[in-house]
């Protein structure tokens, strides 16, 4: 009997731990209890083999390879799709090149391509210079005539102008008196011309010194318009500078000389004075007058400068005939003159002169 009992007890216990170490090559449920008595249902883990996993792994490796493959198709074909467009577009770009064939990816390594005699380098650029439309490199050159280009420097008229200018600052500063006697008795704002007369007379260093401002204001007018004209454009500006204060000085001391002369011979040495001091007087206010002309002349453009020439010139004209008037008045007081005589005067001395001076510059001119 317990022997019966003990026999029951170690056949279930025999069958669970059998079961529960036992290893099967196949992937079969557990087999239930023999021992239906018992009424017990138990889910144990499923327990894989070796050759079930060794499975698995070849699956996925077929799978991978299989993906790859799919990806190295797909990358050949778009590196032989480009390939192939960047052959037609250099066959467009050179139709006579050699264009290498497209390799397929992968394989074996391309041989050294043969080249064919393409056309020349010079051949090539003159298609793509002739295909450009922006330039017209293709097209007959064109002859542009041009003239190199001169800059004339200004620097030295400037100093001219201001060493002029200093000059005649340092008269004005030193000589006030005389100056402001001067430009009363020009524009005869007083009544006592006799006395400011002689008071101007009674200094003649001042004016030399003013007599020196006509010359050197004078002939630097003078050089400008023959600069500036067509007759001294290709004179030396100096040169003809210095010839121009020289030819007013040899004029205007060749008729003090003569007047002087003239006066003492026939005994009217008092008239011929007063007409001097006119004319000397008159050539002064012109020298001050004329700076700020010369100024305007030489830093202007070349319309603005033929304006100023013009206005420059009448003015020059105004003094000349305001010079003439006022020089006949006190010549006639003092000598019985008619205007008719003293019309012939002003031929012989005054325009006959400056018609022959012109005549001689304008032949020297045209020699040089």
């Amino acid at each position: 009997m317990y022997l019966h009992k003990l026999v029951s007890l170690l056949v279930p216990c025999l069958l669970f731990f059998g079961n529960l170490f036992a290893q099967t090559d196949t992937t079969l449920p557990p087999a239930r209890p023999v021992h239906d008595s018992l009424h017990v249902t138990a889910h144990r883990p499923v327990v894989r083999s070796d050759s079930a996993i060794r499975a698995d792994s070849v699956a996925k490796a077929l799978r991978r390879h299989r993906r790859d493959s799919l990806r190295r198709d797909s990358l050949r074909r778009d590196t032989a799709g480009r390939r192939d467009s960047a052959t037609a577009v250099i066959a467009k770009m050179r139709p006579d090149s050699t264009v290498l064939a497209a390799q397929p990816a992968g394989g074996p390594a391309p041989s050294a391509p043969v080249k064919e005699k393409g056309p020349d380098a010079l051949v090539y650029w003159r298609q793509v210079l002739n295909i450009n439309t922006y330039f017209n490199f293709p097209g007959k050159p064109v002859q542009q005539p041009f003239q190199p280009h001169r800059p004339q420097s200004k620097d030295s008229f400037f100093y001219l102008l201001v060493g002029i200018l200093f000059y005649f600052a340092l008269v004005r500063i030193f000589f006030e008196k005389y100056f402001s006697n001067l430009m009363t008795l020009f524009f005869r704002v007083s009544l006592r011309q006799q006395q400011i007369r002689e008071q101007v007379l009674q200094a003649p260093l001042p004016s030399l010194l003013l007599n020196i401002l006509f010359f050197v204001t004078g002939g630097l007018y003078a050089c400008f318009l023959l600069y500036y004209s067509r007759l001294g454009s290709g004179l030396n500006f100096w040169v003809l500078y210095l010839d121009c204060i020289a030819g007013l000085a040899v004029i205007y001391l060749g008729k003090f000389l003569i007047l002087k002369f003239s006066g003492w011979v026939f005994g009217i040495s008092r008239a011929t004075d007063t007409y001097i001091f006119v004319v000397f007087l008159v050539n002064k206010m012109l020298g001050i007058f004329l700076l700020p002309f010369l100024i305007l002349i030489t830093f202007s453009g070349l319309e603005a400068r033929e304006v100023f020439i013009t206005i420059s010139v009448a003015m020059v004209f105004i003094l000349l005939i305001y010079r003439v008037v006022a020089a006949y008045r006190p010549v006639r007081t003092e000598i019985k003159l008619t205007p008719f005589y003293f019309f012939l005067y002003l031929c012989a001395f005054e325009i006959a002169p400056l018609l022959l001076i012109y005549k001689v510059l304008l032949t020297y001119l045209e020699k040089v």
